[in-house]
């Protein structure tokens, strides 16, 4: 019997030994293979840089985790880059030679509408299937079929930034009248105020103010001040990073104090901003995509462990909540289309993606017309009790963030008017 059982021990070990040898030929076999390059430009340098840096680490994650696994039909992948300093006319140039210099054999695209946009001629006239990152209807004008989109903003691209601000702000009583546009001449903040345009016509608001601000504007205070002498009830404000925080801080200079203010306010999302504005930021009302409630956190928490842990080292956004997440999941969407087709033939790629609904750790979603989401995953998010300083653990949950809209996702109801949350 002891013979017996030596000899099943044994059989046993030299079961799982040849079983992980198995793997790990297998492993080393799609690492002996030419990789799959996939190339994409990403803002490094600039001022969107805070939130391409954070992009490109979940990207990071997903090319170590996928090649941990054996690749993607059986050979590894690599990413290649280059940084295209948040200035869109490097864009074309980069798309260029990654594909015809690089040869890369796919591409996916930068962070931000801006980015996106000059690179889709060169992506249709080379005909690939393009996956893109944060595009606000990036394709409404290009309508390429070819064209894929990982935003939640779902069919109603242009109104989803600031619909739910309006659904927040005329559940009010007494219901606000009036309405101030305030919007970054760039790509993605005029089309988001094209989208407030039509919440404010489609509820009947009068809109008494109306006017951009060129990029690059440092002094916000006659803005503000414009805007305050309108007396509207409800102030949207569409800008990218530098210039959120430029206003979030000429609004509270300005002792200002409209009933509901926010919207599409580029980088109020990302950790780094949080923590420069503070108790600032109380009251204002603005998008998300995604925060750390306990249901959202649980399909990803293995991600963002990993993601957390090395973000110290690559000096990027420490949480990763805004972008981290949605650029390991814009690679795995990739990913999916790649297996369903079984081929890294573009229009194959293309077809897959077409008909399937995405398993992702932010979530799962289907394409409908324009490659856009069938359905929208938009949040307005209110800030309230932060704290000043380097709290980073009041950013970790939801003790200082209210969840207003949509209601499926609701955490909580609004503080109003503003001036009552700061």
């Amino acid at each position: 019997m002891l013979n017996k059982l030596k000899f099943r021990t044994l059989a046993g070990i030299a079961g799982a030994t040849l079983a992980a040898l198995a793997m790990s030929g297998v492993n080393a076999g799609a690492q002996n293979k030419e990789p799959i390059k996939i190339g994409f430009s990403m803002a490094l340098t600039g001022p969107l840089a805070a939130n391409g840096k954070q992009t490109l680490l979940g990207m990071k994650v997903w090319e170590e985790e996928i090649n941990g696994k054996g690749g993607v039909l059986g050979r590894p992948v690599k990413l290649v880059y280059y940084d295209d300093q948040s200035n869109p006319s490097t864009v074309p140039g980069i798309y260029t030679k990654l594909l015809d210099v690089d040869k890369v054999e796919l591409v996916v695209s930068g962070y931000a509408t801006n980015m996106i946009a000059p690179a889709m001629p060169v992506i249709m006239q080379k005909k690939k299937t393009f996956v893109t990152l944060f595009g606000l209807d990036a394709n409404g004008e290009f309508k390429y079929p070819n064209y894929f989109s990982v935003i939640p903003t779902g069919p109603k691209t242009k109104p989803s930034f600031t619909e739910g601000l309006f659904q927040v702000a005329l559940a009010q009583t007494p219901k606000p009248t009036t309405v101030a546009l305030v919007a970054e001449d760039a790509e993605f903040s005029r089309n988001a105020c094209d989208g407030a345009r039509t919440n404010s016509n489609d509820n009947k608001l009068k809109i008494v103010y109306d006017k951009t601000f060129p990029p690059g504007t440092t002094d916000f205070s006659p803005i503000v001040r414009a805007v305050q002498a309108t007396n509207a009830d409800i102030v949207v404000v569409c800008s990218y990073p530098l210039s959120s925080v430029g206003i979030v801080l000429a609004v509270k200079e300005a002792n200002y104090k409209p009933k509901i203010i926010g919207g599409a306010m580029v980088g109020l999302q990302a950790t780094v901003f949080k923590q420069k504005l503070g108790s600032k930021m109380n009251g204002f009302v603005n998008y998300e995509t995604f925060v750390p409630t306990e249901k959202s956190l649980a399909p990803a928490a293995d991600f963002f462990k990993k993601y957390q842990a090395r973000a110290g080292a690559e000096g990027v956004d420490p949480l990763g909540y805004y972008l981290g997440g949605w650029g390991y999941t814009y690679l795995d969407v990739l990913r999916q289309g790649i297996e369903g087709a079984k081929s890294l033939e573009d229009a194959k790629i293309a077809e897959v993606l077409k008909k399937t609904t995405l398993k992702t750790i932010m979530g799962d979603f289907k394409y409908g017309p324009g490659g856009e989401w069938t359905t929208s995953g938009m949040m307005q998010v209110q800030y309230h009790d932060v704290k000043d300083g380097n709290d980073i653990e009041q950013w970790r949950g939801m003790a200082v963030q209210t969840v207003l809209t949509p209601p499926s996702m609701a955490t909580g109801k609004v503080i109003y008017p503003y001036e009552n949350a700061k």
